[in-house]
């Protein structure tokens, strides 16, 4: 179907990106051969690796790859979790790590133009200086911008701004033919035919390689406030979301997280969790003028009590704010080793309580620990499947039990009006459920765009379907 690269294929490449922007040797290759998916039974080494520095690059190694037949898998920073990022036939992996700068900041229009490379981290930093916000925060900060609009990533602050897809106002695209585009532009409304960039995101770098983006900013709130509000009960934590919501709170994160997973995520920081007293949590970071984050805070507390929560805490300082995020921010690095897959259900917000009761259910019947936490206000469940026991023993047998536990877990979301992918994507891990919450006309019609799109398939091929 493809074919291997060549020693004439390396030199037309070499032509291309310059011979510093090439990686062949195979002990450097390791590092492209995976994500963060916690298993190695996904990992596929790339024939080679390039840097492209400019647009120009890529648009000409994409037309290499269709007049050659071999294909081209895109990389931000790997921080994926579902092996979106795998070259699963070889070919080339063509990491963007070397477009990373920051074009233009423009505080008229609170947006911001950049390479695809540019790191979270970065894009965070660069605009802190000017005063400005940009709401997502996927969690792992050294994904790059490129990653995070192909995946449409969300986060714990997609309940009040929505995904990265909210902030995406441009994309510099090249086409698998090795035709640039730009779709979009520094507008906030756009009616002019078909939304081809609002195609281009989630589309996990199948339809085409985002090389640069513009995404919209907000003003740096005027300060912020982190509640953390301990209950006995994982179900009257839940329970007190909608009421929270329905009195007026919109809060800029509200997750729920158990006092187990936390204290794995402690001991792998060495931080500790500011609340001792509980088993689950609800963390609830809110933004806005200091006088009206005490009044709702004061709400919030209200409405918690009412739902037999234990107490609430209040963060106010930077640091301690900081420190908590962490914590929540960092628990899949601290279960990864003893994790089998992260799954990244969502469902109607009202029915996050039913499933969670039926994953207990599982939980005991399999006796397998199945971790769940996520964010409480926007319906997105990440429930770990585990290879260990809470105390972090081997669980006997348990890669027999895995394929079972995860069919029915995925069965009982679409039960309930759920999807396979919140936040995460699709990828090599989750295409085989992908049918099972689409229907066949949907899917028909996504495979014809990609069909339409790269008719020779040869950007990321394997993946999604």
């Amino acid at each position: 179907m493809y074919k291997k690269i060549t020693a004439g294929i390396i030199e037309e490449i070499k032509k291309i990106m310059g011979e510093k922007n090439i990686v062949a040797e195979k002990e450097r290759l390791e590092n492209y051969s995976h994500d963060e998916f916690a298993l190695k039974s996904l990992r596929k080494y790339p024939e080679i690796v390039v840097k492209p520095e400019e647009t120009r690059q890529v648009a000409e190694l994409l037309r290499l790859a269709g007049k050659e037949s071999f294909p081209v898998v895109a990389r931000g920073g790997g921080t994926g979790l579902c092996g979106g990022c795998v070259p699963s036939f070889g070919g080339v992996v063509l990491s963007m790590e070397n477009m990373n700068r920051i074009v233009d900041i423009d505080t008229g229009n609170l947006m911001a133009e950049m390479e695809a490379g540019v790191s979270l981290k970065d894009f965070y930093a660069a605009i802190k200086g000017h005063k400005l916000f940009f709401p997502p925060h996927p969690g792992e900060e050294s994904a790059t911008v490129g990653g995070v609009i192909a995946t449409n990533a969300g986060g714990s602050r997609a309940v009040k701004y929505g995904t990265v897809r909210n902030f995406a106002r441009a994309l510099e695209v090249v086409l698998p033919d090795g035709s640039i585009t730009i779709l979009g532009g520094r507008i906030l409304k756009d009616s002019s035919g078909y939304s081809l960039m609002h195609l281009m995101i989630g589309s996990e770098g199948t339809l085409g390689v985002i090389t640069k983006a513009t995404l919209s900013m907000m003003p740096a709130p005027a300060s912020t406030l982190t509640l953390i509000i301990p209950f006995d009960s994982i179900f009257d934590a839940f329970r007190s979301v909608p009421s929270m919501l329905v009195s007026g709170v919109l809060p800029l994160a509200l997750e729920f997280i158990g006092r187990q997973v936390i204290s794995v995520s402690e001991d792998y920081l060495g931080k500790d969790w500011p609340v001792r007293q509980g088993e689950f949590f609800l963390m609830i970071i809110l933004e806005g003028e200091e006088n009206e984050l005490l009044s709702t805070s004061e709400r919030i507390s209200e409405i918690s009590m009412k739902h037999n929560a234990i107490d609430v805490f209040v963060a106010q300082a930077q640091e301690k704010q900081e420190e908590i995020l962490a914590i929540r921010s960092l628990v899949y690095e601290a279960l990864k080793s003893r994790t089998v897959e992260i799954l990244d259900i969502v469902l109607p917000r009202s029915r996050m309580e039913e499933h969670i009761r039926y994953v207990e259910e599982l939980s005991e019947r399999y006796s397998m620990w199945l971790p769940t936490y996520g964010h409480a206000a926007d319906g997105n469940l990440h429930t770990h499947i585990m290879k260990t026991d809470r105390e972090g023993k081997e669980i006997s047998g348990w890669k027999g039990i895995y394929p079972e536990v995860r069919r029915e877990i995925h069965l009982d979301a679409k039960k309930r009006g759920g999807k396979v992918s919140g936040e995460h994507g699709i990828g090599l891990a989750k295409k085989e459920y992908l049918g099972l919450f689409t229907d066949e006309p949907a899917l028909r019609m996504m495979k014809e765009i990609k069909r339409v799109f790269d008719p020779k398939n040869i950007l990321n091929p394997g993946k999604i379907f």
